[in-house]
């Protein structure tokens, strides 16, 4: 048999359908009697709702607040002290906070039918002062997005350990430094189709989602039904990046509309919703210093980083993750001994923010990895050298850091030697002498905490706490088997990667074992995909469950064999005796097919066990990388070209490196994409100015490079084969590295530029205005 289980590059399962255009997305679904949605949104980003007017032929085919006067608004709470609730209304009444904003829902027999029925009703809004922008939005006198809260900051954390040990160091560095908001950009956008079930008396919702079950828990709140009276059903997902991690207010209007209206209803988002209307990420700014010592030791990082979370806490992660967690993980992979955060979550007149793909980390990244290399341009030492001499080193594992997080294991500096070893640096220092576009080159490290669990949830205190992640086996008839799990595949090869698992254990072929998940009448209970979790949690109960079903088959092959169970083993799919074997489709056989063949004393549970995992410590797995960046900057144009790129990362144990390798080349264009294109602007009416993706841009082939990609696998003692999760973090290093690379290139210009993307526009800026200025606002 070839080699199929964990570590093995085996093809993806998945493609062989998506290859084929034999996906099936919410948007395939074709059900008798079923009509179109289309919603009615605000035009203007503030403003007191005077009135919906419905034309008389289309009464019965448009709804507002007044008709779901029996649902509740969503509230996505946190229990972190100090933190203000905002409740989303599913159609706003009295007022509207954000561009896009629902108002009204119309029915059609086609989607262009229930655009021209949108399109004839007319809102009366009386316009408010806007707060766009969250520097000013935390000011004394700024317009109140929620009136009642008396400001406009969701939550303000602080930390400060030891900070004025660090004040009488040598080197003082400060910087104030920006990302930009984004729009994350799944191939597919939001989707939902909704019914009810007269035969069951059951509410079913189709929706592309990361979490069914959290998205089935707060339409149950909302409507008031009891959760066996909701299915959520998650087909096949065309990527999530976070975007698919909430529970919009589409999703509870569609299934209400559902009880009411008799049908199957739909709504399929727009792109120009999407970007314009749905949910952002990424705003973040930072005023931050860095004290070290002549040699380059770090003694300390001071830093206020407010985060843009828009009009509403998002449901269920809320308005405070993003930026309650850069003060907990600033300090990244450093190792220094005075620190001090404050943070805002800032609520503005824009549509709210959701963790994307790095959750927090990215902009953490991005402004610690050009304070470092600020450090070394002041100490006049080489940014590797400062870098070295302050990562944790592998024999401080496991370590806790100073805002107490509990790195695993790891061997960071290594990353970083491998990823120069693939550099020849004396080659692009003679480039820089000789070429009339400025070359440069740029390091960034990162470790990302993966895969937490109850105890770091706990203490968010949000709708949704992760606990013992389920997974349920079960042997088929013919010898199969049936896996199900409660989190959700949008492009993490889970179909392919956990029967690996099963099979590193129990020997079955993977093409017989079959994942069953995305369906909450039909799979364990789970908090669902985001924060790399899935390989590690249900990787983990999969593995368990996979050993409990180990156990039964050779409890059966023993009476089989005629021999006690402790002179079986279970390999290559045969339970394996001293005088002879079985195969596991005989064990099956027997069970299902001979039930007289068994001794009265065989297991009851049969061939099927459900059983829950955490690794034996829930406070998280530390992946991290090594990225490394060389560009050209054209001086006159301002283009940056990317001519090589390095990844030298660690996820522990690979259960298949091809997939790894897919997870870090997606995670860089991502990467590449908020270092260099992306970015939502708003005016300062907060309207927002990229409604295509004219105006909004991705990077494409042609900007996404080759990279050169090296593994480590340093095993986590935590987690079942020592696997850590590492799906978000080939998204996470980029900027910084790229970020480094640029002023690298521009230095002999005497030009920095602390703000993302770096656009030719803000290149050219800053090299205009070098005369007069070191650094760059970013605008």
């Amino acid at each position: 048999m070839d080699f199929q289980g964990v570590g093995a590059s085996l093809l993806r399962k998945e493609d062989d359908r998506f290859l084929r255009g034999r996906g099936q997305y919410v948007g395939d679904l074709k059900l008798p009697g079923l009509k179109d949605v289309a919603f009615v949104r605000s035009p203007l980003a503030h403003a007191k709702i005077r009135g919906v007017r419905i034309p008389p032929e289309f009464q019965d085919r448009v709804f507002t607040a007044s008709d779901l006067t029996d649902v509740k608004p969503i509230v996505a709470a946190s229990g972190l002290p100090g933190f203000k609730h905002s409740e989303q209304p599913l159609l706003a009444h009295e007022k509207v906070r954000q561009v896009g904003e629902l108002v009204a829902m119309c029915i059609g027999g086609t989607r262009a039918e229930a655009e021209d029925i949108a399109g004839a009703v007319e809102l009366d809004l009386d316009e408010l002062p806007v707060v766009s922008e969250m520097l000013t939005a935390r000011r004394p006198g700024a317009p109140l997005v929620h009136d009642h809260w008396g400001d406009n900051v969701f939550l303000e954390t602080y930390i400060d350990v030891n900070m004025e040990a660090a004040y009488d160091a040598p080197i003082k560095v400060t910087r104030e430094i920006r990302t930009a908001r984004q729009c994350m950009a799944p191939l597919e956008g939001r989707a939902t189709v909704a019914y009810w079930d007269k035969r069951l008396d059951q509410l079913v919702l189709y929706t592309g989602t990361q979490q069914p079950h959290i998205i089935r828990t707060g339409i149950s709140e909302c409507l008031g039904l009891d959760q066996s009276k909701v299915r959520v059903i998650s087909p096949d997902v065309g990527g999530g990046f976070g975007y698919k991690a909430l529970m919009p207010p589409e999703d509870v209007c569609l299934a209400w509309l559902a009880m009411h209206c008799g049908h199957p209803v739909r709504w399929i988002e727009d792109r120009r919703e999407h970007l314009t209307a749905s949910a952002n990420c990424r705003e973040h700014h930072y005023v931050i210093t860095a004290y070290a010592d002549r040699d380059g030791t770090l003694r300390g990082i001071e830093c206020e980083a407010t985060v843009d979370s828009g009009a509403y806490s998002s449901y269920p992660f809320s308005a405070c993750l993003e930026a309650a967690q850069i003060a907990s993980i600033l300090p990244g992979p450093y190792d220094f001994p005075s620190y001090r955060c404050r943070t805002w979550s800032v609520a503005t007149n824009k549509c709210p923010i959701l963790p994307y793909r790095g959750v927090a980390r990215t902009g953490v990244c991005y402004a610690m990895e050009l304070m470092v290399d600020a450090v070394a341009r002041e100490a006049g030492l080489d940014p590797l050298e400062v870098r070295l001499k302050n990562l944790v080193k592998p024999e401080q594992m496991p370590f806790d850091n100073i805002t107490k997080k509990h790195f695993d294991s790891g061997d960071y500096p290594e990353a970083l030697k491998r990823a120069m070893a693939r550099i020849d640096l004396d080659a692009i220092r003679k480039q820089q002498e000789n070429t009339h576009r400025l070359i440069g080159i740029g390091l960034s490290i990162y470790c990302e905490q993966g895969a937490h669990g109850t105890s770091v949830y706990s203490g968010w205190g949000i709708p949704m706490i992760p606990g013992h992640e389920q997974a349920t086996a079960r042997v088929t008839p013919d010898g199969g088997l049936e896996l199900r799990i409660g989190v959700h595949s949008h492009g993490q090869s889970m179909e392919t990667t956990l029967p690996q698992i099963a099979h590193e254990i129990l020997g079955i072929e993977t093409p017989k074992i079959k994942l069953v998940h995305g369906d909450t009448e039909y799979t364990p209970y789970s908090t669902g995909t985001w924060g790399s979790r899935s390989a590690v949690m249900a990787g983990g109960a999969v593995s368990r469950a996979s050993q409990e079903i180990a156990g039964l088959i050779k409890g059966i092959g023993a009476h089989l064999l005629q021999t006690d169970v402790a002179n079986v083993r279970l390999e290559d799919g045969c339970v394996i005796g001293p005088s002879g074997s079985v195969t596991v489709k005989e064990v099956a056989h027997t069970w299902y097919r001979r039930p007289q063949d068994l001794p009265a004393s065989v297991d009851p549970r049969g061939l099927e066990t459900t059983i829950g995992y955490k690794p034996v410590r829930d406070s998280g797995t530390f992946s991290y990388a090594a990225h490394i960046a060389v560009v050209a900057v054209d001086p006159e144009m301002g283009d940056i070209e990317i001519l090589d790129y390095v990844i030298v990362e660690d996820g522990g144990k690979l259960i298949n490196p091809m997939v790894v390798d897919g997870q870090i080349y997606g995670g860089l264009a991502q990467g590449i994409g908020t270092a260099l294109y992306e970015e939502m602007p708003f005016d300062p009416s907060a309207q927002p100015l990229a409604s295509t993706f004219a105006d909004y841009l991705l990077p494409g082939p042609t900007e996404v490079p080759a990279p050169q990609v090296e593994h480590m696998e340093t095993l986590s003692p935590y987690t079942e084969f020592g696997v850590k999760g590492l799906g978000e973090g080939g998204a996470i290093a980029p900027p910084a590295a790229i970020g480094n690379a640029v002023n690298d290139a521009l230095k002999s210009l005497g030009v920095e530029l602390l703000c993302c993307p770096m656009t030719p526009r803000r290149v050219l800026e800053a090299i205009h205005r070098a005369k007069g200025t070191r650094s760059v606002r970013c605008t």
